[in-house]
């Protein structure tokens, strides 16, 4: 299958034909230009993914076509190519907007990496120019699904932290959509128009983060055969989005800090100062406050961080939003699978409220559509419900939910049972809140506010009878 499109641009026939023979073997549609003017004229015609071309040209040379790129498609990458490397030139082409420069006689692996990694940051870059318009209906916050009181809570949070520069922490389970509230935060804001970075840091090997974040230059390691810029340098007059922050290496959580304290920091081998202007958000599933105490993520840096929190609920604090969110996510996947919309049952929905909801929103997400896939019928019942969702209380909370029989305000004794289970964890913990929240399965600041909302501060304290 063909993938990206590449402008070649040389003088010389036989530095051509290598170009071409190495670029499409690796599958890439290739185009070609014998000089700067032929190049420019194409260039107006179609637009390219990349361009490679060669510095040192008549008439028109690889500078002016550098700049040409600029002024026709800004989303276009270019390499340089040249046999008469100087300083002085590969200035000049990084300066017009060059994303490498490569001497001639080239290595094919070098020159099919480079490539390979232009056409990665072009996309980003292309992905990001064009995040306004591809999926601002689905990340800005009054779209966000939820009318419940801890999502409204999210909401204000996004609308008065968005438009300012103040770094963000979103904590919350895994799949309670920290990654859409980022980008929420970033669309509201005055950065909109620049990128916004991600990168998720325990998906990437302690060995190979920092490089990622800082860039590298050549040499700077084993396999180092270009320089290479970091989601720093990218993200510049942007937001960069640091997912899964509590896994970031001890070591690299020190250079961090002090790159969001000054903004500038050196690539991986590399003796450049490079400033850049970044907006930080920071995302964890876990507790970062707990893993600060425990030593193993660095006090400073969570406190840098930690400038505005945001504290996204688990759907089993939020059980009155599944409703909405189904149907949500009904309308796209009709949409996308070409169903027709399946109406979930008071039946089916009892059983979902239930249920405790490990996966979050996005195992609400799947369930639902694989009922649209599945489910004949335009009604999903009970029995079209995965077994798991049909599982009764456990006993115990059974006990505790006797009914007598003059009756009972549903309200006042779910607000007792609750304030009940708090007093017994906060007893229990010695008054310890971290572990408290732990025997709720609660995040510790969800406890706190529930304890002052509630008015429970007496009852929870280490000496309470």
């Amino acid at each position: 299958m063909a993938k990206e499109k590449i402008l070649v641009v040389d003088d010389e026939p036989g530095a051509i034909d290598v170009l071409v023979n190495v670029l499409r073997k690796e599958n890439y549609q290739v185009t070609t230009a014998g000089d700067g003017d032929e190049a420019l004229k194409i260039l107006r015609e179609s637009s390219y993914h990349l361009v490679l071309t060669d510095l040192n040209m008549p008439n028109v040379d690889g500078l002016e076509v550098l700049r040409g790129v600029k002024r026709i498609n800004g989303g276009t990458v270019c390499i340089v190519l040249t046999g008469c490397g100087t300083i002085d030139n590969a200035v000049a082409a990084m300066k017009s907007g060059a994303y490498d420069y490569i001497m001639k006689p080239f290595k094919i692996d070098e020159l099919t990496l480079s490539v390979k990694r232009a056409l990665e940051y072009q996309g980003l870059k292309n992905e990001n120019r064009n995040l306004k318009r591809l999926i601002s209906s689905e990340y800005r916050s009054e779209n966000f699904i939820g009318d419940s009181e801890p999502m409204s809570r999210v909401f204000n949070l996004i609308e008065k932290v968005s438009d300012t520069d103040t770094t963000v922490l979103i904590q919350g389970e895994s799949g309670t959509g920290k990654e859409l509230v980022a980008r929420a935060v970033h669309l509201h804001s005055h950065r909109s128009e620049g990128p916004f970075v991600p990168i998720n840091c325990a998906a990437i090997p302690r060995d190979l983060l920092e490089s990622e974040l800082f860039g590298h230059v050549k040499g700077a390691f084993t396999g180092a055969t270009l320089s290479r810029p970091g989601r720093f340098e990218m993200a510049d007059d942007g937001t960069l989005f640091l997912d899964e922050i509590a896994e970031m290496p001890p070591e690299l959580q020190v250079k961090l800090l002090r790159v969001l304290q000054d903004q500038k920091f050196e690539r991986l081998g590399g003796t450049k100062t490079i400033q850049v202007n970044v907006r930080i958000l920071a995302a964890t599933n876990k507790n970062l406050e707990k893993e600060t105490e425990a030593g193993r993520f660095r006090e400073d840096l969570f406190y840098r961080l930690n400038v505005i929190p945001i504290h996204l609920p688990s759907l089993r604090e939020r059980i009155s939003d599944i409703p909405l969110l189904i149907r949500h996510f009904q309308r796209r996947f009709s949409r996308e699978k070409k169903r027709a919309v399946k109406h979930f049952s008071k039946e089916a929905l009892q059983c979902l409220a239930s249920y405790p909801w490990v996966g979050n929103v996005r195992e609400l997400e799947n369930l639902v559509e694989r009922m649209t896939i599945l489910v004949d019928g335009d009604v999903v019942g009970p029995t079209d419900l995965p077994e798991k969702f049909h599982a009764p209380l456990k006993p115990a909370a059974m006990q505790a939910l006797e009914l007598p029989a003059q009756g009972i305000r549903l309200n006042d004794a779910v607000e007792d049972f609750e304030n009940t289970l708090i007093i017994k964890a906060m007893k229990r913990a010695g008054g310890v809140k971290s572990k408290a929240a732990r025997l709720l399965d609660l995040n510790r600041t969800t406890l706190v506010e529930k304890i002052k909302k509630k008015n429970l501060d007496g009852w929870t304290s280490p000496g309470m009878h």
